[in-house]
């Protein structure tokens, strides 16, 4: 990568955290309102585990729902836009991590407005690192 490239990245990361910056939108708090609304409580969307996840040992699955449900440890290398869509966590050996996309209603394309749940379908997949 040229190193004035890499500069220009770099310049244009965050001082603070999204969620600890005074300037945060109101289309970032929404989003974020509704992805931790469908990770702790699986309501408000799709959930999908992959064949991996679905495979592990009954209480390991049920760990690995539980740290979902609970996971907080989001910081501005997972989160960079302060939306809670991204984690990556490790249960009895296994490294996992979940991912919520906003879809069109159609689940076809992009939603036109994430932050907006009657034109958005969230879907979170959690699936192991290793299937990435």
């Amino acid at each position: 990568m040229p190193v004035f490239l890499t500069h220009i990245l770099m310049s244009d990361t965050p001082d603070q955290f999204p969620a600890e910056r005074e300037d945060v939108d109101a289309q970032t708090v929404a989003i974020r309102t509704l992805n931790d609304q469908l990770r702790t409580t699986l309501t408000g969307g799709r959930v999908v585990m992959t064949q991996g996840v679905n495979a592990l040992a009954d209480d390991t699955l049920a760990k690995v729902l539980r740290t979902v449900n609970t996971f907080d440890d989001f910081t501005p290398n997972n989160d960079p836009y302060g939306t809670h869509e991204f984690g990556m966590f490790e249960v009895d050996d296994a490294r996992v991590m979940f991912k919520i996309d906003a879809y069109d209603a159609n689940l076809e394309y992009g939603s036109p407005n994430p932050g907006d749940p009657e034109v958005t379908r969230r879907v979170m997949t959690i699936l192991l690192a290793s299937e990435y």
